[in-house]
C-alpha cells in the first residue's frame, strides 16, 4: 500500500515526517507529494501540511496530520494495515 505525504519544498515540519517515516521502514512505500504544483492540493491541505494519507481497500481515505510522533505514526500504519 502507497503512502502519500503531502509536503512542499523547505517544509521543516514534513521533513520530521519523512523522517518519522524512514525510521518506520517506510522508505520504498512513501510517495511525497509538493503540494505547491496543484491549486486544490493546496487549497486542501496549505494550512495543515505534513499530512500522511493512503487509499484503502474499500476506496476509502485514511489520513494522519501533524503533529504526530513515531508512536501515533506506528499505531496508524497498523490501524491501516500496514507493516
Amino acid at each position: 500500500m502507497l503512502i502519500t505525504l503531502y509536503s512542499t519544498e523547505g517544509c521543516h515540519l514534513c521533513e520530521q515526517a519523512y523522517g518519522l517515516l524512514l525510521d518506520a521502514g517506510m522508505k520504498e512505500r512513501v510517495q511525497v507529494v509538493d503540494i505547491a504544483f496543484d491549486d486544490v492540493l493546496f487549497s486542501r491541505y496549505g494550512v495543515t501540511i505534513p499530512v500522511l494519507s493512503v487509499q484503502l481497500h474499500d476506496d476509502s481515505i485514511s489520513e494522519l496530520g501533524w503533529p504526530f510522533d513515531a508512536a501515533e505514526l506506528a499505531a496508524w500504519l497498523e490501524s491501516n494495515g500496514i507493516n
